[in-house]
């Protein structure tokens, strides 16, 4: 699956301590950094980055062992993955940005806030996932793999088609999902190949409530009416110093995907950097 030339896009490849990772930089302005759901790529972020391009400077890198980035052979984790941000911000002369991150983004965007203060300006939490507990993150993890993401005698992953996603996994789909979406998901997981499941491994192993307390930065949480943690929605809420959050209707997972206009603009607002064409937002 060959990805569509897109105007104004920039591609690359940041030198950094855990190899060349590979991004995509589009627009300019105010920068701001988009980290990706597990198993995914920054392929899964064009929409975002399109939304966002008029307004400010959209980065998206694919983390170690994911999308063209080079591969790690030992576990990362969540923390190393906010470092590798730094490190292509740095590679990329940026010195100060905002981010958004879904998920396992979501949770690499609370240890950049928190660790990396003199960098982030604001952070947007899209879906953000909360393990309550070592059983609940065995079992939720074991099922993902056990169910829903198939794997061929070597371990490398099946391709999938959208009927047998929305059979075995709709809680890691979006509500209205498309084949062509499903392609991109396809490739992303391929390119990780036996390594997939490096970053639930890292979100595994990190202390999301530990980290968001830690954040010194205005916060905003966005969670999909039918994201299956937000019934934690509240806990995580109280965790964050300073948070404003809203529920999007009608959403579940991958939002910085099907939801790309609606998250953008809640971003540009929070961000102070309003798109005036298309003001508004979720209630």
């Amino acid at each position: 699956m060959s990805e569509p030339k897109v105007e104004g896009m920039r591609r690359g490849l940041a030198e950094t301590s855990c190899g060349y990772l590979h991004y995509r930089d589009r627009g300019a302005g105010p920068p701001v950094v988009l980290l990706h759901i597990n198993q995914q790529s920054s392929a899964l972020m064009l929409e975002l980055m399109a939304a966002l391009a008029p307004t400010m400077r959209a980065v998206a890198f694919d983390y170690p062992s994911h999308g063209m980035s080079d591969h790690l052979a030992e576990q990362p984790s969540i923390e190393l993955y906010a470092d590798c941000a730094v490190e292509v911000m740095d590679w990329l002369g940026i010195d100060r940005a905002a981010v958004i991150g879904e998920a396992v983004g979501a949770a690499t965007a609370a240890s950049l806030a928190g660790r990396h203060a003199d960098r982030i300006e604001r952070a947007v939490l899209v879906n953000c996932p909360l393990f309550v507990d070592d059983a609940t993150a065995e079992h939720d993890i074991a099922d993902i793999r056990d169910r829903a993401r198939p794997a061929d005698e070597t371990g490398f992953p099946r391709t999938r088609t959208v009927d047998f996603m929305l059979e075995h996994d709709p809680e890691h789909a979006p509500m209205d999902p498309s084949q062509s979406w499903v392609d991109r998901i396809n490739v992303s997981q391929m390119q990780a190949g036996r390594d997939r499941w490096q970053a639930l491994g890292a979100l595994r192993r990190f202390d999301m409530l530990d980290n968001l307390r830690k954040i010194r930065r205005p916060v905003m949480l966005l969670t999909g009416e039918h994201f299956y943690y937000g019934r934690h929605r509240p806990t995580i809420e109280a965790a964050i110093p300073e948070v404003v959050s809203k529920v999007v209707p009608h959403g579940r997972f991958c939002m910085m995907w099907e939801r790309a206009t609606e998250i953008a603009q809640e971003a540009l607002n929070f961000f102070g950097h309003p798109n005036e064409s298309k003001r508004g937002g979720l209630q």
